[in-house]
Formats: structure tokens, C-alpha cells, sequence
């Protein structure tokens, strides 16, 4: 038979009188006092709770150790027990108050006012009362700003409530959410981030809290990490509507994007404008991978030869992301092959500015060159030949510019047409003179001032053009009279 161990010494355990109990639970609430005092709040909630483990119908020792949860940061819990003293005892009023500051905390700006209004019920006078429910109308009063602001896409509107309101319900995870996906809306991502991290140290599992994380990865065009963070928030979160349209446009926009790229690589560029198109219209917020579709968009534009509409997409794309160094490359490019050089040197300072390499440098030495160009007499154009044309092609240009605007040819017009005519035969005569030369149009295609160059620009348009026709078998041109004139072949 099994024998029992017995301590006949210690004897049978007495229960203590209700008296004595409340005499140890009063000594567990001074040294609680003693620890609150000091700042120790741990110890001090120690000894609250034993105190309330004694004597579990105490109001005031739940309100203390409410009291040391409010200094402990733990508003949650410091509520409980705020709620629990004010059940056990409807007419204490400091459990009235901290319930009330814990609501007003937590952001329930609604459950704080009654809190307050019960306060000032016992006490009229309370100022205490009186100045947290001037706080309470007020965080409701952000809260409306707030939702209106939303609505109209005011997100700096937004962002300025929930901090005027965070002053007074520092603990509102609520607020800090909303403030942190309008941060990420205004492409403000590290704040945004930074936010959302600090919820997530506290609370690994709000949704809200990685829906911002994964919004404004997104957002970033980190889009597979994105995705990640928003399939995370719907475990934590299944009926989260925000994350799950997220998901679903961050998806769709990865997809249409590689669909537009491939389309790009293998030649189909109207295929690639089109999906580029579809993949603008999937998110509007979506800032910076917008701007990489309008890039990628003006590339193709330049390639079907819509200078003018890959122009309007470049700057777009500037206009969503002014730090977009390929969207001023590829805009300043266009700019050089639709021949407006200032624009495109604009463009290229902005670029070289930003980074100093070689080859942008020699991008901007380029354009400034083609502009300097520009504002050159263009005697390609005075001839009406390509920069490319060979020598018998300007020769061949001359020939019939010269006959055209010889004046001879034109002796019976008006005053104002010879003088004209005869602007232009000089004109004609002195590119001939230039691009008939090959060290003239050598140094002429290369930007350089002739006249600074010691080379002998003095010319007689008439004596090139009796150099030109002159010789056996050459042509002549002879007036027969007053307006009349004849060509004769030897």
C-alpha cells in the first residue's frame, strides 16, 4: 500500500480572514506605490497584480496598475483594467479618466468623449476633463478633414491631420496607417516605410501596417517583393480589400510591362506602343513605374518616327520622376533629330549636371556644336541638297539654283523682287564657294567659323558664276531685252 509523505510540522494551510487579506493586498499596493514613484514601472505592476490577485474587487487597484500600463506604453491592457475599475465602481472617476485617455490614445475619439463626459458628470470642474475633450472633438474634427482630403486625392492634406491628431492619440495604429499610405502616394517612400516599420515592431501582424510595405515596394517598382507584402497582409488580413486590389494591379502591371518588352526586343513596335499603352492606364499612382512606361514608350515612338509624341512621353516621364536620367537622354535625342538643338542642350546640361561621365559630356559638346551650327547660315538648305551630297550633286544644285535666281532673270520684276533674287544669288554663290571646297566644307560640317579661320571668304557671286558656265562647250545666259532673256548651249 502506497504511503503518503506528510510534513506534520507545516500542518494544514488557514485561510486567511477577509481583513487580513485586504491588509496583504494593501501592502502589496504600497510597495507597488513605492516602485511607481521611483519610475519602476515594471515592479510597480508587479505588485499591483498581486494586489488585485489578493483582493479582485478592488477598483483602485486596477485603476493603478492601469496607471503603470499608460507609463509602460501598453494602452491596450491599461483599458482593460481602466474598464474593469470603472465596473467595479461606476463612480470612480480617475478609472473614468484613464479609460477615457486610454480611447483617446488608441485614436476612438467617440469612446473618449463619453469617458470624459462621465468624468465631468462626477466632477464639473474637472479641468483635466475639460482640455481632453477639447481633444477628443478635435482628433474627429482631423478625422473628417482627413476622409474629405482622401476623397479629393489631397494627400498632403491627409498626411497633415493624422499628425495634428497623432499628437493626441500617439498609440493609433489607424492613423499612423493612413498617414503612411498617403506618404507612399506622394512618393515620400522611406517616411512611409519608416512608419509601417515601427507599427510592424509592435505588431508584426497588422495587415494595414504590411499593406504599406508592400504599397510602397510596389510603388518603387520592386514588384515581385511587393507582391510578397501584399499576399502577407490577406493571410493576416483575408477580406483587406486595398491590399488585394494592390495585388491584383502590381500583377497586371508586371505582366503588361514584360508583354511590351518582349514585344520590343523581337521588332514589333506598334504591338510594343500599344501594350505600353494598356499598361499605363492599369494604376495612375504608380509614379515610377508610370514614368518607365512613357520612357519605354517614347523609345518605341522614336523608332515608328512619332518624334513629337515620344517628346510629350519623355517629358511625362520627367513630370512623374524629375531625377529620370533615360527619360532626358531619350527626350534630348529626339530633340536632335526633330533639329530643335536648344531644347536638346537643355536637356543634356540637366543630364551632365547630374553625372559627370565622358559620354555625356561628349553628348553635350555635341548638341551645343549643332546648335552653334544652327544659327549659321544652312547652306545645305540654301543649295536644297542633303548634308550627305556628293560633289556632283552640288554641283547639279548650284547649276539650277544659280539659273534660278540670277538677275538678270529676274530684270523686269519689281524693285523689291530683284533686290530679293538678287540676296538670293549671293546666297547661292557663297555655300557653292563653301561646299564646293573640301577643306571650306570640311571645317564648315564641323561647326567652325570660316571667317575666324584666316580662310578667304571674300567671293563675287558673279564672278563664280562666270567661272562656273565658263569654258568650251559651256552654257551661257544672255538678256535679250527688258525682261526677256534666252539660253544658249555651245
Amino acid at each position: 500500500m502506497a504511503t503518503v509523505d506528510y510534513d506534520e510540522a507545516a500542518g494544514p494551510e488557514m485561510e486567511l480572514s477577509d481583513e487580513e487579506l485586504e491588509r496583504e493586498a494593501e501592502g502589496y499596493k504600497e510597495q507597488g506605490n513605492a516602485f511607481y514613484i521611483k519610475k519602476d514601472y515594471s515592479e510597480a505592476f508587479n505588485y499591483y497584480t498581486k494586489a488585485i490577485d489578493v483582493c479582485p474587487k478592488n477598483a483602485s487597484y486596477y485603476g493603478n496598475r492601469a496607471a503603470t500600463l499608460m507609463m509602460l506604453s501598453r494602452y491596450r491592457e491599461a483599458l482593460e483594467d481602466s474598464q474593469q475599475a470603472v465596473r467595479l465602481d461606476d463612480t470612480f472617476m480617475k478609472g473614468h479618466l484613464r479609460e477615457g485617455k486610454c480611447h483617446l490614445l488608441l485614436g476612438n475619439a467617440m469612446a473618449a468623449s463619453r469617458c470624459f463626459q462621465k468624468v465631468l458628470e462626477l466632477e464639473p470642474d474637472n479641468s483635466q476633463a475639460q482640455q481632453e475633450l477639447k481633444n477628443a472633438e478635435s482628433i474627429l474634427e482631423y478625422e473628417r478633414m482627413a476622409e474629405i482630403g482622401f476623397e479629393k486625392r489631397d494627400f498632403r492634406m491627409v498626411v497633415f491631420c493624422m499628425d495634428r491628431a497623432l499628437e493626441s492619440a500617439s498609440a493609433c495604429h489607424r492613423f499612423k496607417v493612413l498617414k503612411a499610405e498617403c506618404l507612399a502616394l506622394l512618393g515620400r517612400y522611406p517616411e512611409a516605410q519608416s512608419v509601417a516599420s515601427d507599427i510592424l515592431r509592435m505588431d508584426s501582424t497588422n495587415g494595414d501596417a504590411l499593406y504599406v510595405r508592400g504599397l510602397c515596394l510596389y510603388y518603387e517598382d520592386c514588384i515581385d517583393k511587393a507582391v510578397q507584402f501584399f499576399i502577407q497582409a490577406l493571410r493576416m488580413a483575408p477580406d483587406h480589400e486595398k491590399a488585394r486590389l494592390a495585388c491584383r494591379n502590381a500583377k497586371a502591371l508586371k505582366a503588361k510591362k514584360e508583354e511590351g518588352n518582349k514585344a520590343f526586343k523581337e521588332g514589333n513596335f506598334e504591338e510594343a506602343y500599344d501594350l505600353y499603352s494598356e499598361a499605363l492606364t492599369i494604376d495612375p499612382n504608380n509614379i515610377k513605374t508610370n514614368a518607365k512606361l512613357y520612357c519605354n514608350r517614347a523609345t518605341v515612338g522614336s523608332k515608328l518616327k512619332k518624334l513629337e509624341q515620344a517628346i510629350e512621353d519623355c517629358t511625362k516621364a520627367i513630370k512623374l520622376d524629375e531625377s529620370y536620367i533615360k527619360a532626358y537622354l531619350r527626350r534630348a535625342q529626339c530633340y536632335m533629330d526633330t533639329e530643335q538643338y536648344e531644347e536638346a542642350v537643355r536637356d543634356y546640361e540637366k543630364v551632365y549636371q547630374t553625372e559627370k561621365t565622358k559620354e555625356h559630356k561628349h553628348l553635350l559638346k555635341t548638341a551645343q556644336l549643332e546648335l552653334k551650327k544652327s544659327k549659321r547660315k544652312d547652306y545645305y538648305k540654301v543649295l536644297g541638297v542633303d548634308k550627305n551630297a556628293t560633289e556632283d550633286e552640288i554641283k547639279k544644285a548650284y547649276r539650277k539654283r544659280a539659273l534660278m535666281h540670277h538677275p538678270d532673270r529676274h530684270s523686269g520684276a519689281s524693285a523689291e523682287v530683284q533686290k530679293e533674287e538678287e540676296k538670293k544669288f549671293k546666297e547661292v554663290g557663297e555655300a557653292f564657294t563653301v561646299l564646293s571646297d573640301p577643306k571650306k566644307k570640311s571645317r564648315y560640317d564641323s561647326g567652325h567659323d570660316l571667317e575666324d579661320d584666316d580662310m578667304n571668304m571674300d567671293f563675287d557671286a558673279n564672278n563664280i558664276f562666270k567661272a562656273f558656265f565658263s569654258g568650251p562647250g559651256a552654257f551661257s545666259f544672255e538678256a535679250s531685252g527688258p525682261g526677256n532673256f534666252f539660253f544658249q548651249f555651245g
